[in-house]
């Protein structure tokens, strides 16, 4: 069975930093795109980055510049590092890990910027 954990979230200040990561347990193969998505209160869901394979990226307009998604694909694993955030990044972040037919998802880290 496939588990993805979160780690990473909490409370900062604005303009502070946070480093999100999320690593898959279990037998888990081929996974094309891993990805960070979130959920603001009384918001949908928006994807926030993406990165394939190869390495390419792809994030929303409102944290280009801010934030950077990487991978490591040794250790089925994903980070998000989270840099001058404001209060409207204040959401819950999941992972998701794109494996063609099977997709699978994180349970949700809490990122609060308040000061």
């Amino acid at each position: 069975q496939v588990q993805l954990v979160e780690s990473g979230g909490g409370l900062v200040q604005p303009g502070g930093s946070l480093r999100l990561s999320c690593v898959a347990s279990g037998n888990i193969f081929d996974i094309i795109n891993m990805g960070w998505y979130r959920r603001a209160p009384g918001k949908e869901r928006e994807l926030v980055a993406t990165v394939t394979r190869s390495g390419s990226t792809n994030y929303v307009d409102s944290v280009k510049g801010r934030f950077t998604i990487s991978r490591d694909n040794a250790r089925n694993t994903v980070y998000l590092q989270l840099n001058s955030l404001k209060p409207e990044d204040t959401a819950v972040y999941y992972c998701n890990f794109d494996a063609g037919p099977r997709n699978y998802w994180g349970q949700g880290t809490q990122v609060t910027v308040s000061s």
